[in-house]
Formats: structure tokens, sequence, C-alpha cells
């Protein structure tokens, strides 16, 4: 835990209670993109966190931001919220870039509404099987869920296993039955395309597992 708290001290970052488990470090610093590649007229830095998107004009198309280094095994904790019109965003894990495209393809943590309910802490496979492969149960989501307020993530992958919590709740426990799926790949941060909408990242840290 020192460690990650001088690291955070030193570089000005305010980490959330996230840091006090050891192993944690962050992948954004709360002030630049550095360790990161993107649009950056579609994401930028505001108020220690991650923002992607704008509240005055529609998001031309899916977009991301992703981390320039690779993960296998690991947990990943960040908070994140929705504002605007548009109502869908996602984190990516164990994830690529689709080579000349703006799409990635890899599992992605749901966050907003999709397919005519709340898919917060669902796990949707992008741009690859096109589809949800698991989720959680919707009374309780509901339960926990706080719209346009922060909501806590964990992700976390070991092998072919694949568990997410959402505000504590556990929504995903997802094992991959297909051995040709990658389990390695880039991290990356969502906004959907469609009506006008900000989707805001903070407090992202990560654990690789041994």
């Amino acid at each position: 835990m020192r460690s990650v708290m001088l690291y955070s001290v030193l570089l000005g970052i305010s980490v959330s209670v996230w840091a006090a488990d050891d192993g944690f470090v962050p992948l954004f610093d709360g002030k630049t993109l550095n360790g990161w590649e993107g649009n950056q007229d579609v994401f930028r830095v505001e108020d220690g966190a991650i923002v992607a998107g704008s509240l005055k004009k529609p998001i031309a198309h899916n977009d991301f931001l992703c981390s320039v280094k690779e993960f296998g095994d690991f947990e990943l904790r960040l908070q994140a919220k929705l504002v605007g019109d548009g109502d869908n965003a996602g984190v990516q894990f164990r994830t690529r870039r689709i080579p000349n495209h703006h799409e990635v393809s890899g599992y992605q943590c749901d966050m907003g509404t999709a397919f005519g309910r709340i898919v917060w802490g669902g796990l949707y496979d992008e741009s690859r099987r096109n589809k949800m492969l698991a989720e959680g149960d919707q009374s309780k989501i509901k339960e926990v869920f706080k719209k346009g307020d922060w909501n806590e993530f964990r992700v976390r992958c070991s092998g072919p296993r694949i568990q997410i919590w959402l505000n504590g709740l556990q929504t995903v426990d997802y094992t991959e039955s297909d051995d040709k799926i990658a389990r390695q790949g880039v991290i990356g941060l969502q906004v959907h395309g469609g009506k006008p909408a900000e989707a805001w990242y903070k407090d992202v840290v990560i654990k690789e597992l041994k």
C-alpha cells in the first residue's frame, strides 16, 4: 500500500480507497492521458477524470481510449458515470484495436441501457460475437445503481474466469469456454455513438495477478 500511495502523492493523484489494497497501481495519473492512446478530440481530462464525448453535439460513432500496455490476468478497479441524453458506454479489457477502424474487439464491462434494460455491470463481447455474455439480476442492479453519479466497478480476470462487481454487487461470474478467445489485451474506455453524452472515468487502478 505504501508504494502505491507514495507513487500517487508524487504524481499528485487523488486515488480512491481502491489503492488501500496492496499491489494496485494507477493506470491514470489524474492529469494527463499519458499511458493511453486515442482520439484526443473525443477524450480529455477534466476535474481529475477522463471524459469522453460531448453534451453539445451527437457522438459520431463508438470511440475508445486504450491503454498502451496489455494485460492478461488482473483485477481492475475504477469509478464511472454517464451524463446526457446518450446512455451507453463501457470498459474494454482483453481487447485489441481493429486495424484502420474506430472499433475494438474484445470483452466489455457494459454501462448504460441497451436491449430495453439496464446493462450496467453486464459482460458484452464487442465487435466479435456481438452479444451479451452474462448479466446481473435487474432488480438487484436497480437497488445499487446510482444514475448520473459515480458507480464503482471491479473487473477480475483469471484464466478463463471473468468476474464483475458494480457498487459491491457481483453482476457477472463467467467462464469462457472458447480456448481461441484471447486472454490478453488492452484496457479501453468507451463512449457510444449516438445522442449527446459524456462518459466519465476516474480512480483507475489495476493489479496484475500472478
